[in-house]
């Protein structure tokens, strides 16, 4: 759990209060005192005797939230009339709903829109099928797809738990790229049903997102779909990790001198996230690559990896290097972390080549805290915001749908993706670029500019388009 508090654990308190001087500075300091941190307050409400004030508390967990509220309660002169937890108030009723693009005010209006008007169109795409992407809403909607068994850091909590992650997923395509992302969370568990199911419902949407589903299905999966359908298919655990890691890298050597060809990087995590990082570090021409998982380094040749390890063996750790992350670590230059929390230490730190780069990611809690890492990494980042150098997949994933989009691409290629995480990198200028600031903010609204039409250009140079 956080060890700050923080908005996600945020409560509002609705508060009334006798109107008399120090009343408020009581109530302030004893949620101060029980370590809740004030993030707002409202303007008062007088009513004679009697204020009303709403307060704004980020706390550390919910037992957090209910020591608050029992330091409040416990107030005289103050009365608690009510409480609410304002992350599960921001879900209520979800985040996201439709809405209407075309006007229908008059016959005519209603003529075009529907009966009749509408099977004159209805015929043009029998006649020619491409023309959904142009007079649908193929030309602007993703499905985002999971079965919820790989949820963020909770695991396999299933598809009904899934969906506040897929509203999030829609919220962000539509908030940063403008694209309309449908949250589609299905019941199936294998990798057939989930193929099944997808290629069934292709034909409504422009693009195919896939979210939270597990290793290593989800390889077999994005496989499967990509070689049967003719629009983008784009797993975001794997890839939307991927660029964003390959642009703070980047962005890192500018700061450590140290080139591409010459690194040594040890990647903790062999899932879907930890498999992609080193597709993409192999594609950017990446000197050594080794991973590791629970048991330790994978290399070509140990007998228990599955058919996604297997590859990753045969590609990477030409030195078939063995052991315990604390083993390969040694003389490496980059640590990548996709795995759990404390995995390595600072004294691992001092094992590893000078000037690391460590990219501690795991979430909540990452591999090494950057307090920790202080003063021994030349560059720190991690997945979490509120820590400098946030790698976050808001960073690709609606610049790459953007730009996929808007050329009516049939695939996202590996190009698009190095294209992407360029964008994303030349988002910092050298002006801005140090240790604390090698990627973006997330709230950057001109990164999707600078990545949509650089994925464009990548997919009508690999000739995977519709149209120009």
């Amino acid at each position: 759990m956080p060890t700050a508090p923080t908005a996600a654990f945020s409560i509002t308190l609705d508060c009334r209060l006798d109107n008399v001087p120090g009343t408020l500075g009581r109530l302030c300091s004893a949620i101060g005192e029980a370590g809740g941190n004030i993030g707002a307050l409202d303007g008062f409400d007088v009513r004679g005797s009697e204020l009303r004030r709403c307060l704004v508390v980020h706390c550390r967990d919910e037992a957090h939230q209910q020591k608050v509220v029992a330091a409040v309660n416990a107030l005289s002169g103050v009365t608690l009339m009510d409480w609410w937890d304002r992350t599960f108030r921001m879900h209520e009723a979800g985040k996201i709903q439709t809405g209407t693009l075309a006007p229908v005010n008059d016959r005519d209006d209603l003529s075009m829109a529907y009966t009749p008007g509408v099977a004159r169109v209805c015929t043009a795409i029998h006649e020619d099928p491409s023309l959904s992407h142009r007079y649908t809403i193929r030309k602007n909607t993703v499905a985002i797809v999971s079965n919820g068994t790989a949820v963020l850091g909770l695991g396999d909590i299933g598809p009904e738990a899934a969906m506040p992650v897929m509203e999030g997923k829609a919220l962000l395509f539509k908030e940063f790229g403008g694209v309309d992302g449908f949250p589609v969370c299905i019941n199936a568990r294998t990798a057939d049903e989930v193929v099944d199911f997808v290629q069934r419902i292709a034909p409504t949407f422009g693009g195919i997102n896939l979210e939270d589903i597990k290793a290593p299905e989800c390889f077999e999966i994005e496989e499967r779909l990509k070689a049967s359908l003719d629009i983008p298919v784009f797993h975001d655990d794997q890839h939307g990790t991927a660029v964003v890691t390959l642009a703070a890298l980047w962005n890192s050597l500018k700061i450590t001198g140290k080139k591409m060809e010459d690194l040594s990087v040890v990647i903790a995590g062999m899932g879907a996230a930890g498999v992609a990082i080193g597709k993409i570090l192999i594609n950017a021409g990446v000197g050594e690559i080794v991973g590791c998982d629970r048991t330790g380094a994978v290399y070509s040749g140990r007998s228990d990896l599955n058919v996604a390890k297997e590859w990753f063996a045969e590609n990477t750790n030409p030195s078939r290097k063995m052991g315990t992350i604390g083993d390969v670590l040694k003389g490496a230059d980059v640590f990548v972390g996709v795995s759990g929390p404390d995995l390595i230490t600072a004294a691992d730190l001092r094992t590893m080549a000078p000037n690391p780069i460590v990219f501690a990611m795991a979430n909540p809690n990452p591999e090494i805290r950057p307090e920790h890492a202080d003063g021994l990494a030349a560059v720190m980042a991690t997945g979490r915001s509120d820590y400098p150098n946030q790698i976050n997949n808001v960073l690709a994933f609606p610049g790459i749908f953007r730009g996929a989009l808007d050329v009516e691409a049939t695939d996202i290629t590996e190009n698009m993706k190095l294209a992407a995480a360029v964008a994303i990198a030349e988002s910092v200028t050298d002006a801005e670029l140090s240790p604390q600031f090698v990627v973006p903010s997330v709230f950057d609204r001109t990164v999707v500019d600078r990545v949509a039409p650089a994925v464009a250009a990548a997919a009508i140079a690999d000739g995977v388009i519709r149209r120009r």
